[in-house]
């Protein structure tokens, strides 16, 4: 969910993303329903208020800027600090006031920074790079991604709440709905796709030949450093392009492989 044409304008703020079934089935959530679950719609964050949309899109932002910090202290190799204190400040730029913008200006921000992040790294240290940089990245959001207590369904529900920003259609399982053991989500259409398109069909030059090559690092990423094996399958058809992601409590054999 990321790789943003450098330079270009941020998409209009999409409605609220739509649910794949007009009566949504329900997902199971901690709360006061039976054995400690509720249940609630499968896609519960259609309606995710402003401040909490805008309070992702920074999230993220710090996340990405912070880890690609740690990932070139971590390099070592003398990087020119001018250059770096430059990008610092055109990622910054023009930041909306916290107490009165709303989520569509600080996804702007976002997009513009991912975008001179994207474009430094792989100038620097080739498309390669990106993957450490996910990695990296995904040290930081160990510590700013709260725990809910959900287990598995902690990181899938994040994925939910990203595709929720960008307008994407997505849906939890109806067989196995979220739970602490396991916990899987697809996205059926993936609205960063159409942005992308959109883009390309302008002019804009991309960074990257899709949108999943820095994407699925991410994710997979962000579910390791919660503690759960991540699995996706990247999917396309007559909804367009999307993912199916999985997370799990990991196995014995994980553990002896980390081991």
């Amino acid at each position: 969910m990321s790789d943003v044409p450098e330079g270009a304008a941020a998409p209009a703020q999409p409605a609220p993303a739509t649910a794949v079934l007009p009566q949504p089935a329900a997902v199971t959530v901690p709360g006061s329903g039976l054995g400690g679950w509720a249940e609630q719609p499968r896609s519960p964050y259609r309606t995710m208020p402003e401040a909490e949309r805008s309070a992702l899109w920074r999230q993220r932002l710090h996340e990405a800027e912070a880890g690609l910090t740690r990932y070139l202290v971590s390099r070592g190799d003398g990087i020119h600090l001018t250059d770096w204190f430059a990008l610092q400040s055109a990622i910054f730029a023009d930041l909306p006031a916290e107490e009165t913008a709303g989520a569509a200006e600080w996804q702007r921000v976002f997009f513009r920074g991912q975008a001179l992040m994207e474009r430094f790294l792989v100038g620097r240290y080739g498309e390669p790079a990106l993957a450490d940089w996910a990695r990296s990245n995904a040290e930081v959001h160990r510590e700013v991604e709260p725990d809910h207590g959900r287990g598995a369904a902690d990181p899938i529900h994040r994925i939910a709440r990203q595709a929720e920003l960008y307008g994407s259609d997505y849906e939890f399982d109806d067989e196995a709905p979220p739970n602490a053991e396991r916990a899987a989500l697809t996205i059926t259409h993936c609205a960063i796709w159409d942005y992308r398109e959109q883009a390309r069909r302008s002019g804009v030059r991309l960074t990257l030949a899709s949108p999943c090559t820095y994407c699925t690092e991410a994710l997979s990423s962000n579910i390791r450093a919660k503690g759960f094996r991540p699995e996706h399958r990247l999917r396309s058809g007559p909804t367009g392009h999307g993912c199916r992601w999985e997370a799990s409590a990991p196995t014995e054999s994980d553990s002896r492989q980390e081991a």
